[in-house]
């Protein structure tokens, strides 16, 4: 009887959360070399332990606007041809990269954010909605705690 090779069992990938998020953004804020999806990807199995694919790192639109913001950042930087630096000064040089890179996704991604409130005010004025009303509090949450009375607690 012949025997069979079993197949490699594959296993979904856990969601992306808001912390995996902003791991892999910060992934690319500090990003070297060519930046390419399949890069990224097994950087991120390197970093999280899980593999997600090109497509599901796609639908995220923080993670594609630094994707983006990063390809063209590297694409336009012209390498100089600089002595290889050692020490703190290449330390320093390194974390001011990853800082610039960040301070340029953070203002892109306010940006966007601003053009979102811009079409939340709009929809909100053709609704009739003013500003007294959007301003509301929000409701008290009855998270449903039960208050024992003095006798009863021990």
């Amino acid at each position: 009887m012949k025997t069979q090779k079993k197949k490699p069992v594959t296993y979904r990938g856990k969601n992306l959360t808001d912390d995996a998020i902003e791991q892999i953004v910060r992934l690319l804020d500090g990003w070297k070399g060519k930046l390419t999806w399949d890069a990224l990807i097994d950087a991120i199995v390197t970093r999280l332990h899980c593999r997600y694919t090109r497509q599901a790192l796609h639908k995220h639109e923080r993670i594609r606007t630094a994707y983006t913001l990063r390809k063209d950042t590297l694409g336009n930087k012209k390498e100089a041809a600089a002595p290889p630096r050692s020490g703190p000064l290449a330390d320093a040089m390194v974390r001011i990269d990853r800082l610039e890179a960040e301070n340029k996704r953070l203002e892109a991604e306010n940006q966007r954010l601003l053009e979102q409130f811009v079409v939340w005010a709009y929809n909100a004025h053709t609704r009739g909605l003013d500003k007294e009303f959007l301003s509301q509090p929000l409701p008290i949450v009855n998270r449903g705690q039960t208050i024992f009375p003095k006798s009863r607690r021990k």
